[in-house]
């Protein structure tokens, strides 16, 4: 028979062993739950214990839920009894309702664009494969704007509806979601950083199952990006910079000096005449504030929805005192449209920030980037 040292021996080996084991187990779990989202703030995908998980931390504007979803690479496991924050999602995803244009141009860049079935105001759309769809009648119009027809929605049984919202959960979501059809809220816009907005294609990559393509994708962008940011550093001279524009009274909007059309001017190496204001959207200032800091500004980049310097002075004739209007150095993202009127700067932009800082470089380092033709602004006539 073993003696008592045997046996403790035993214990003491079987303790180490089962210690190693946990220990590992521990890092395997960090290891396998490590974020592979690097820009965006408001998603997040991670896999612990071989479960994957997809979770929206800002859906909308002040949300203080988080959403999460498990995301099972099978077709018979969606729960459709799931609640809003907490479900079940299983991929790839077929047949999908987007609700955003900003949605449209990271389904084509994955090439699922046939996975759409409705979408909500089609006339804004700028892209022409996706406009081809809705004229052959492949993608149905599920509602105007700021109000889905949940009846056309529940008859199309899409698989997903990837939702919108500005600043609380949407009723008709909510009740396509009881109906038994999945609902996901996309924050992309939310965003503050051009990199965090672009990196939401790995969203949609997970939802079709085409992460490594999504990822692909995105590395390119910000390789892009990154490059372009590197060149405007040798600029020596960092012209100053006006945007925005009266939309309503005497106020004027423009962004806000932590915003990501903030952080494009910067990443441009330009001086924004309002790039030290606190906020991550926009600001509010009063015409005559906006015209003593701004009147002698060198360029002036996206005066609000205006397209024309007529336009401009329909509005008001106090913009002709500005240097940049006298100049003809005003330029816009609002002039260039798809056939049926969709601006495309607001369709495609969010997910290529490399273009729009081209864009932003060439009108205002010109030298630096010679061969590069604008994308998305032209000089405003």
């Amino acid at each position: 028979m073993p003696n008592n040292y045997s046996i403790l021996l035993f214990f003491i080996s079987l303790m180490l062993v089962l210690s190693c084991k946990q220990e590992a187990q521990k890092e395997s779990q960090k290891s396998d739950s490590k974020s592979k989202i690097y820009h965006a703030k408001g998603f997040d995908i991670v896999s612990a214990n071989g479960i994957k998980k997809l979770q929206i931390k800002a859906a909308y504007q002040n949300a203080s839920n988080v959403f999460e979803y498990e995301v099972l690479v099978q077709k018979d496991v969606l729960d459709n009894t799931a609640t809003p924050n907490n479900a079940v999602l299983a991929v790839p995803i077929k047949s999908i309702v987007v609700t955003s244009t900003t949605h449209i141009p990271m389904v084509e860049l994955l090439q699922e664009e046939t996975a759409i079935v409705g979408f909500p105001y089609a006339q804004y759309i700028s892209s022409e494969k996706t406009s081809a769809l809705v004229a052959n009648g492949k993608i149905k119009e599920i509602g105007k704007e700021g109000s889905l027809n949940t009846e056309i929605l529940l008859d199309l049984q899409p698989e997903l509806v990837v939702g919108y919202s500005v600043s609380s959960v949407d009723k008709s979501l909510t009740m396509i979601q009881k109906a038994g059809i999945p609902v996901v809220y996309n924050g992309d816009w939310l965003e503050a950083t051009p990199l965090g907005r672009a990196e939401w294609i790995k969203f949609f990559g997970l939802l079709f199952d085409k992460e490594k393509q999504a990822d692909s994708i995105f590395n390119a962008i910000e390789t892009n990006y990154l490059k372009a940011k590197k060149i405007a550093l040798k600029a020596t001279i960092k012209p100053t910079i006006l945007s925005g524009a009266i939309m309503s009274k005497d106020i004027w909007n423009l962004p806000a000096g932590e915003s990501f059309v903030a952080q494009f001017l910067k990443d441009a190496n330009l001086d924004y005449l309002w790039g030290n204001t606190q906020g991550k959207g926009s600001l509010s200032l009063s015409f005559e504030s906006v015209f003593e800091k701004g009147k002698n500004a060198d360029f002036w980049i996206a005066p609000g929805y205006f397209s024309s310097k007529e336009q401009l002075l329909k509005s008001n004739q106090i913009y002709a005192e500005f240097e940049a209007f006298k100049n003809n150095k005003i330029y816009t993202p609002s002039t260039k449209k798809g056939k049926t009127g969709g601006v495309i700067y607001y369709e495609l932009a969010p997910t290529r920030p490399d273009l729009v800082l081209k864009d932003i470089i060439k009108i205002t380092h010109p030298n630096l980037l010679p061969n590069y033709a604008l994308t998305f602004f032209e000089k405003m006539e």
